[in-house]
C-alpha cells in the first residue's frame, strides 16, 4: 500500500462474474451463495482429488514422450479434456468441435533434441498452444513434476486445461488477430475453471476433484504461477486476483460465461484497481508500526462511518474478551467493541518472504505471498465484524465468515479509488494468497472459517468489484 493524501471513496466496478446466479428449488429461486458451505453451487466435499484408479491410460501419440508419469497424466488430461468439450462446444459455439490432437513433450534440459511450435525447447520450462499448428506442448522433466509435488496432479491438469483453452479460442474464433493477449489469457483460464467444475461435479471420468483443499490447491497453483512484475511488458496473464477472477468466472458460470470476457470486460473489471509501479523499484510496501494501523484504521471508519467505531488497543490480541475467542494477531471483542493487536506477530505477517514467485526459478513457486496488505487486511477484517455488529448480524455463523471477507473487499476498493493509505500493485493477490492459505481474513469473531479457499476468494472478490450492496444480498 501507498501512502497519499487523498479522501477515500468507494469504488464501483462491475464484473460478469457478480451478476445474480440462483437455482430453482420447489418454484423459489435460491442463490448459489444461500449455503455458506457450497461452492458455487456444489457441495462442499473433502474426498481424493487426481487420477481416478480405475480410468484408462490414454493412449495417446505425443512427439517426444518418453513413458514418463508426466506425459502420462498430461495425456490423461488431454483426453478428458477432448471430452468435456465434445460436449460443451457445440452447447457454447458453432461449428464441429475438433479435438487437439498434435502433442509434444520435451526435456527442457537437453539441447537439440526437441522442437515445439518451430522453437527449440531447450530451456523452455513451460507448457503452451501454438497457434502455427494447433498443437500443445509441456516440459515434462521440471514444469509438471514440479507442480506435481507443491500442489498435487490437478495443477498439472489445470494448466493443461489453460492450453487447451487457447485450443477452443482458436477454433471456434472467439480469438482474433487482434485480441489482446491478456484478454485471450483471461478466457483461457475461464475455460480451465469451467472445465474443473465439470471434474468437481462429478462427471470426469478420469480425474476426482473436492472442493476444499482440491480446489484450494489448483488455485493455489494459479497464484503462484501469476504476474508478478506489472511493469514487466510480459506480463500478460494477470495478477493472481485476475486470474482467479477469470478462473472463478468459469467455475461458477460455464463456458458460455467466458465468451462474455473482452477488452471491455476487462477494462470494466480492473477498473480503478492498480497496474503498475509509480516510480521504478518501487514495492508498494508500508512498515506495519502503530502508525501505519492507526492510518488504516482512519481509513475504515471513512468507509464505513460507524456511529461506534471500534476503539483499538495495541497492547496485544488477547483483551480478555468475554464474549470471542482471541484470534492473533488481530481480534475483536463484541462486548467492548475493541480490536486488539498483537504488534510484533501482526508485523511478521506483513513482512515480505525472501523467496521468489512465478516469474523466476520453476522451484520457487510459492503460494504463501506476504507483505503489508497481510497485514493490514486482517485488520479490516476484525473492523468488519463491527461492522456486522451494528448492523444487527450475527458474529458466529458460517455467512458472518463470508460477509467478513466481502466487506473487506469493499475497504479495498475504496483505498484503489484514492486514499489514504492507497492500494498498491500485488496488494490483491497478498489478500487472495491469505484468503487461501489460513483464511483468518474469511472468518467469524472466533476465527472460524468455512472449508473452501474458492468460497472465501469469491466472498472478497464481490466486495471489491460489487461493493457493500452485494455483500448485503449475498451474505446479510
Amino acid at each position: 500500500m501507498r501512502r497519499v493524501v487523498l479522501t477515500a471513496v468507494a469504488a464501483t466496478a462491475t464484473v460478469v462474474a457478480l451478476t445474480g446466479c440462483s437455482r430453482v428449488v420447489t418454484g423459489e429461486a435460491v442463490s448459489i451463495y444461500a449455503d455458506p458451505f457450497a461452492v458455487a453451487g456444489l457441495p462442499a466435499t473433502d474426498g481424493p482429488s487426481g487420477p481416478r484408479p480405475d480410468a484408462p491410460r490414454a493412449m495417446l501419440s505425443i512427439h517426444g514422450a518418453n513413458g514418463s508419469d508426466a506425459d502420462a497424466l498430461a495425456s490423461s488430461a488431454i483426453a478428458d479434456l477432448s471430452a468435456f468439450w465434445s460436449t460443451e462446444y457445440p452447447a457454447v459455439f458453432a461449428g464441429n468441435f475438433r479435438p487437439v490432437t498434435d502433442l509434444a513433450s520435451w526435456d527442457p534440459n537437453v539441447d537439440g533434441t526437441g522442437r515445439f511450435c518451430g522453437e527449440s525447447t531447450y530451456g523452455i520450462v513451460n507448457a503452451g498452444y501454438c497457434t502455427r499448428d494447433g498443437s500443445i506442448g509441456w516440459d515434462r522433466t521440471i514444469l509438471l513434476p514440479t507442480l506435481t509435488d507443491t500442489f498435487g496432479p490437478m495443477a498439472v491438469v489445470m494448466v493443461i486445461a489453460h492450453e487447451y483453452g487457447h485450443a477452443i479460442q482458436h477454433d471456434s474464433g472467439l480469438a482474433g488477430a487482434d485480441s489482446p493477449t491478456l484478454v485471450l489469457e483471461q478466457q483461457a483460464d475461464c475455460f480451465a475453471g469451467a472445465y474443473m467444475r465439470y471434474v468437481a461435479a462429478g462427471e470426469s471420468n478420469r480425474f476426482t476433484l473436492n472442493t476444499s483443499d482440491g480446489l484450494n490447491a489448483v488455485m493455489a497453483a494459479m497464484v503462484a504461477v501469476r504476474d508478478t512484475d506489472p511493469s514487466d511488458p510480459e506480463a500478460v496473464h494477470g495478477n493472481a486476483f485476475e486470474r482467479i477472477t477469470a478462473f472463478q468466472t468459469g467455475f461458477t458460470l460455464g463456458a458460455r460465461g467466458c465468451t462474455e470476457i473482452d477488452e471491455a470486460e476487462v477494462a470494466d473489471r480492473r477498473a480503478q484497481l492498480p497496474r503498475e509501479f509509480t516510480q521504478s523499484g518501487e514495492s508498494g510496501d508500508m512498515p506495519v508500526t502503530e502508525q501505519s494501523v492507526g492510518m488504516i484504521v482512519d481509513s475504515l471508519d471513512t468507509v464505513f462511518g460507524l456511529a461506534q467505531p471500534p476503539n483499538v488497543v495495541y497492547s496485544g490480541a488477547d483483551t480478555g474478551c468475554p464474549d470471542a475467542a482471541t484470534t492473533e494477531p488481530v481480534s475483536y471483542c463484541p462486548a467492548t467493541r475493541t480490536i486488539g493487536v498483537s504488534m510484533p506477530e501482526l508485523s511478521d505477517r506483513g513482512t515480505p518472504r525472501d523467496v521468489g514467485a512465478a516469474g523466476g526459478d520453476v522451484d520457487e513457486l510459492a503460494v504463501d505471498i506476504r507483505g503489508d496488505f497481510s497485514a493490514f487486511g486482517l485488520v479490516a477484517s476484525r473492523y468488519a465484524l463491527a461492522v456486522q455488529q451494528q448492523d444487527g448480524y450475527p458474529l458466529t455463523e458460517p455467512s458472518t465468515a463470508l460477509h467478513t471477507a466481502c466487506l473487506t473487499g469493499v475497504w479495498t476498493a475504496s483505498t484503489a479509488a484514492g486514499g489514504t493509505p492507497a492500494l498498491s500493485p500485488g496488494d490483491l493477490d497478498e489478500a487472495v494468497s491469505g484468503l487461501l492459505t489460513d483464511g483468518l481474513m474469511a472468518s467469524d469473531v472466533d476465527g472460524e472459517t468455512v472449508p473452501s479457499g474458492f468460497a472465501r476468494v469469491d466472498a472478497y472478490r464481490a466486495g471489491v468489484l460489487g461493493g457493500p450492496d452485494v455483500c448485503t444480498n449475498r451474505y446479510g
